[in-house]
């Protein structure tokens, strides 16, 4: 099987074999990191069923949600849809395979949490693309796992977890034009989809475009 059919397969399976994945409430370190960010244009990158793309379309943000799954992404428009606040008309849907597409336009937020697959990804790609489609003053916000949860699809003991530092390294950004306003691991306490509960470590990497710069 094709590379890319293979991993559409895969996360097409992931979510049309039960009827509800996640919770479909906003990830926490996306609600603490823009409290303080007007209102823009968001782009979720592995939107999932939507939670986070969701929550942002009700506090006013047009947001493109993007997932490599057709199922996810019914299932975000329809959550949208039922959010009210007028979240079903700020919420685009648009299925890609990061690995071969990306989604077009500027942003003055992209959302990227827990970009995890079996699959090869160029994640380094992916992020440094999503770094030039921000607007000047737009914000990255990259969250990684930084530990193995109990209920991972991959419970690896020993599967290594990069530093936030050399994750923003490998983006390879002109200082000039991003700055990190946050590499960091916290911790939090995490709940399984069956209600379990467990200490996680989170990776984060915020960056910001600066003002004077030009968008790509």
């Amino acid at each position: 099987m094709e590379h890319g059919v293979e991993a559409e397969h895969f996360w097409e399976n992931h979510y049309s074999g039960r009827e509800q994945v996640w919770r479909g409430t906003p990830n926490a370190l996306l609600v603490e990191t823009v409290a303080g960010e007007p209102p823009g244009r968001a782009l979720d990158l592995g939107c999932g069923e939507g939670g986070d793309a969701v929550w942002l379309a009700t506090r006013g943000w047009q947001v493109t949600a993007v997932d490599i799954s057709a199922t996810a992404l019914s299932r975000t428009a329809a959550r949208a849809a039922g959010a009210g606040a007028g979240a079903g008309d700020r919420v685009t849907t648009e299925r890609h395979d990061l690995a071969r597409t990306f989604p077009g336009g500027t942003f003055d937020l992209v959302n990227a949490q827990y970009l995890h697959t079996p699959f090869d990804l160029p994640r380094a790609r992916v992020l440094r693309e999503a770094a030039h489609a921000l607007n000047p003053g737009g914000l990255l916000l990259v969250v990684d796992h930084g530990s193995v949860l109990p209920w991972a699809w991959n419970p690896d003991a020993d599967a290594h977890f990069p530093a936030p530092q050399d994750i923003f390294a490998e983006l390879d950004l002109d200082p000039a034009h991003w700055r990190p306003e946050r590499l960091d691991r916290p911790n939090r306490q995490a709940t399984g989809p069956a209600g379990e509960t467990a200490t996680a470590t989170d990776t984060v990497v915020a960056v910001r475009r600066l003002t004077g710069s030009v968008p790509a």
